[in-house]
């Protein structure tokens, strides 16, 4: 079981559904994006912020599980863990309906930094993430 460090809920609208009448498959990305900014905004952080500031997070790698499809109209909550691996941090993020806590996504991120055009440790969020690191 994860240690998950923050947690947002949100409801499907019905421009993210495919012919199928489920969430289509790359709307998933976008949730699992926000639920991160979301989580840095908690944190009195701002992505637009860094990027003025030329530092860069950016996704080197994600891989998604689709384990139960979301439909219009249902809520669902999006679940945050961080964990460090050298410069990278991997963001461990389940998507959950709320109405049975059945799990609908599964996804692990990575998150590389570039500062002014250079790829970097990533110390820069070592103090900002060192309280929510999971092992």
């Amino acid at each position: 079981m994860e240690n998950f460090v923050f947690e947002l809920e949100m409801k499907v609208r019905d421009y993210e559904c495919d012919m199928q009448g489920v969430v289509n498959n790359a709307v998933y990305q976008n949730y699992l994006e926000h639920t991160r900014h979301e989580f840095l905004h908690t944190l009195g952080e701002s992505f637009g912020e860094w990027t003025e500031n030329r530092i860069a997070p950016m996704v080197a790698k994600a891989e998604i599980e689709y384990k139960l499809s979301l439909k219009s109209g249902d809520y669902f909550k999006s679940r945050l863990a961080i964990r460090r691996k050298g410069p990278r941090y991997i963001f461990i993020q389940n998507i959950y309906r709320a109405s049975d806590e059945k799990l609908c996504v599964k996804a692990q991120i990575q998150i590389i930094t570039v500062v002014n055009g250079k790829l970097t440790r990533g110390d820069e969020f070592a103090d900002l993430f060192a309280p929510y690191l999971s092992e």
